[in-house]
């Protein structure tokens, strides 16, 4: 199943269309890129955002169960993040590559971004290298390009790729992450993992998961908030860069998901009896927001791929609170969660722009491994 920004109301498509990229730009000082994980996992802080008047409250991110009540959903994306980063020589030339893996098409089959792209021309042959830079037997060949410069893959020397990452693969972590210091990389093994994630099939971490640790999720529990999750394997969909100038001329690239009964069923009886459903990151709102796009906004189990760009304005059919870390400008996910902010308008963008401001003037930290936001 695809879906797409033409899946909303007309009026909401015609606004979105005078939306400009740029309208979701803001500055930030360098310094508070997050560049390893806090501490503890919950030890983050928590901005609160209130849609209702625009208040903020700031918080750590283990004060969360004051804000949700038993009778509660707490829906979160359990996908597993492959070590998806490779690194290969030029068996020609010994030119080195980094491949970052997208999509697997069938065994030793991927498409995946590769640098330096201009480089890898068709037919050209990579040895895969070992954690100390040494290629091995294991090979690659560039087999074709698609309209957006990336390379589809055929691997050799090896069974099956997808069972040999945690031999050959790295940690994807995003480049605005330095890890040329050493002895911090193997760390990110487990702090760019959630601590529920489940099948693998990420190329980047759904982030805003990775605040949770198993003794708050028990607290939750504890009060009455019942705790599902659902898989959206997450790739260039959720981080690839909005190019366009307008909002509306951006593209999302499809990603595979899967709602299971058992989920779907909870979420569903949650609202049936008037209770929230509060959504862990925007890959789980654009899961469920795809199935209830697709369902007259009731929620089954269904499993697919989805190509939802959720901007203001969007009627939200599936999810009354947001968990999201603070993102990259200019990004889609900025664009949802400005979405979210205002639920059916544009001006959820001020909001959300006012909230960042608020908090770079707090010293929060932005990005993958920064602080988070909840938004009721």
């Amino acid at each position: 199943m695809d879906y797409c920004i033409a899946t909303q109301h007309s009026r909401g498509e015609a606004l979105a269309r005078t939306m400009r990229t740029a309208d979701f730009d803001f500055e930030l000082p360098a310094e508070l890129i997050a560049q390893q994980p806090a501490r503890e996992r919950d030890e983050s802080r928590l901005l609160v955002l209130h849609r209702g008047g625009g208040a903020v409250e700031h918080r750590q991110f283990r004060d969360l169960p004051h804000y949700l009540r038993g009778g509660d959903v707490l829906v979160l994306n359990d996908s597993r993040v492959i070590p998806a980063r490779l690194h290969g020589v030029n068996r020609q030339t010994g030119g080195r590559f980094e491949i970052l893996l997208l999509e697997e098409n069938a065994a030793n089959d991927w498409w995946v971004m590769l640098r330096p792209g201009r480089r890898a021309r068709m037919g050209t042959e990579i040895a895969l290298c070992d954690a100390q830079g040494r290629p091995g037997e294991a090979r690659a060949r560039v087999v074709e390009t698609n309209e957006e410069g990336h390379r589809r893959l055929c691997f050799s020397g090896v069974a099956d790729l997808a069972q040999a990452l945690e031999t050959w693969g790295e940690v994807p972590l995003p480049p605005y992450i330095d890890r040329r210091a050493a002895g911090l990389v193997e760390a990110d093994r487990e702090r760019y993992q959630t601590v529920f994630a489940r099948p693998p099939g990420s190329v980047a971490a759904p982030t805003a998961g990775l605040h949770f640790t198993g003794a708050l999720l028990d607290a939750l529990r504890a009060k009455g908030v019942a705790v599902c999750f659902l898989t959206l394997h997450v790739g260039l969909g959720t981080f690839a860069p909005v190019k366009s100038e307008t909002v509306a001329g951006h593209k999302m690239h499809p990603e595979r998901f899967e709602l299971g009964a058992a989920a779907a069923r909870a979420i569903a009886d949650a609202r049936g009896a008037g209770h929230r459903v509060c959504a862990v990151g925007t890959t789980t709102v654009r899961v469920l927001e795809s199935v209830a796009a697709q369902n007259g906004g009731r929620l089954v189990a269904c499993a697919g791929r989805t190509r939802i760009f959720i901007c203001p304005p969007w009627n939200f059919q599936a999810v009354d609170a947001l968990v999201t870390n603070f993102h990259l400008p200019r990004s889609t996910l900025l664009m949802l969660a400005s979405a979210f902010a205002a639920p059916n308008q544009t001006r959820g963008r001020q909001m959300m722009l006012s909230a960042y401001a608020a908090a770079v003037r707090e010293r929060y930290r932005f990005f993958s491994y920064g602080d988070a936001m909840l938004i009721l």
